[in-house]
């Protein structure tokens, strides 16, 4: 397959697709939904056979969670469509309707990127959640899946592209590529693709970077914190430190790094360190923590906290104050999601204010960094630049505006010249 041929096709369906009626992209995802629980059988026929492949290659056990594509994570799909299926259109919303003289209105109007190429990781929800996506904003979608799913993604991208046609959308609007080499295909289509969205490793989404004309959206590394402050709630706080760490480990919200006040240290520490032991989770600290505990971890040197373990794995690191802890998250994390417990106000609203992430919480997991769990639906990944759309990009990050201005055959000699004079008036 030629992946500009096809993209060229679809840069011409894309103003179709955006012009289309949020009933029809609606109907879409209903079609969608429905076809997910009819042909769930060669689903996971489909996945069976990933499973086996992994398996057979010795993939690592957090990854294989992320391959498995069971009952459960069919339900969770059809419930993000559904949830999906009730958001509003993002869509031709007017953000702004300016009369800037008698007759001549200027309006702010939403419309989507138009091409989207997203290269995503190895799970199959991964294709059902940025497909329809794409679809509800408007956008034509070229979609690259993890090659260790390729089975299921494939049966997939057929339940979804066929429910598309079937609804009345033109079926240039949806692309699958399935070879490593079409991802350098893609990368030259800089005439014909608007946006990259690159979810993986960090080299990966680098060399996307430094491969493309093409911009791109998404981030590069979740390397997570949690800070317990000397105002922490102790039940509270390993509640959510253990929700942020085990829920998921492999997720790129999980938490990597947990900071703790020294004022606390002695107590939470031992606690903290004896709750990873039963749960199966390795610790490595800092000299200062080994020392405090008495015990063989791994010590870590200053510059190993740049670090991103999707596993069963944790950092630890005492700090004085919120100001430390701020000053090490913005060194040393990704800007993804940092997470402060404290029964202090004022500290918490110094952690919400200083650190430079794109989700900054109190007193709550970092693996709340979802779109899904935000009520977006779904998200098509996270960014953690600050250009168009940051955190979990949903609906709205998928959609760009123009301005429309309507006149009566107003020209702007009239104006040089003092013979009309502009009279801005929001409408």
């Amino acid at each position: 397959m030629e992946i500009r041929t096809e993209a060229v096709k679809m840069k011409e369906a894309s103003p179709l697709l955006a012009a289309s009626t949020l009933e029809c992209r609606n109907h879409a995802l209903e079609l969608i939904s429905r076809a997910l629980e009819d042909e769930k059988a060669a689903i996971f026929d489909a996945n069976a056979k990933d499973m086996s492949y992994a398996e057979e290659n010795g993939v690592k056990e957090s990854v294989k969670k992320r391959l498995k594509y069971d009952e459960h994570k069919l339900q969770d799909s059809i419930a993000g469509l559904e949830g999906l299926k009730g958001l509003p259109d993002p869509v031709g919303k007017v953000s702004m309707n300016r009369q800037l003289d008698n007759g001549l209105i200027l309006k702010k109007i939403s419309v989507p990127i138009g091409v989207i190429g997203v290269i995503f990781e190895a799970r199959p929800d991964a294709m059902i959640q940025v497909a329809s996506l794409c679809i509800k904003s408007g956008n034509c979608a070229i979609l690259k899946g993890g090659k260790e799913t390729a089975n299921t993604n494939r049966v997939l991208f057929e339940i979804i592209r066929d429910s598309v046609v079937k609804a009345g959308l033109p079926g240039e609007c949806l692309l699958q590529a399935e070879q490593h080499n079409e991802i350098d295909e893609l990368l030259k289509c800089d005439e014909e693709v608007d946006l990259i969205i690159p979810r993986g490793s960090n080299s990966f989404v680098k060399y996307i970077m430094d491969n493309t004309r093409i911009p791109v959206m998404g981030h590069s590394s979740g390397i997570c914190h949690i800070y317990v402050d000397e105002e922490a709630d102790t039940d509270m706080a390993l509640s959510v430190i253990l929700d942020a760490k085990k829920q998921y480990a492999a997720a790129c919200n999980a938490v990597e790094t947990v900071l703790i006040n020294r004022k606390i240290a002695g107590d939470f520490v031992p606690a903290l360190y004896e709750m990873f032991v039963n749960e199966g989770i390795k610790v490595n600290g800092t000299e200062e923590v080994k020392a405090l505990l008495g015990k063989d971890i791994d010590v870590m040197q200053e510059d190993a906290f740049a670090k991103e373990y999707n596993d069963l794995e944790v950092s630890l690191k005492l700090v004085s104050d919120v100001n430390e802890a701020v000053s090490h998250i913005n060194h040393f994390g990704s800007h993804h999601t940092d997470s402060i417990i404290t029964g202090n106000s004022e500290t918490a609203a110094v952690f919400t204010r200083m650190v430079d992430s794109a989700g900054v919480y109190h007193n709550c997991s970092t693996r709340f960094a979802d779109g899904y769990r935000y009520g977006f639906g779904a998200e098509v990944g996270i960014s953690t630049g600050k250009l168009h759309a940051r955190g979990p990009v949903g609906l709205e990050g998928l959609v760009t505006y123009k301005y429309v201005l309507e006149g009566e055959g107003h020209i702007v000699g009239d104006y040089a010249s003092g013979k009309r004079t502009f009279n801005h008036v929001d409408l």
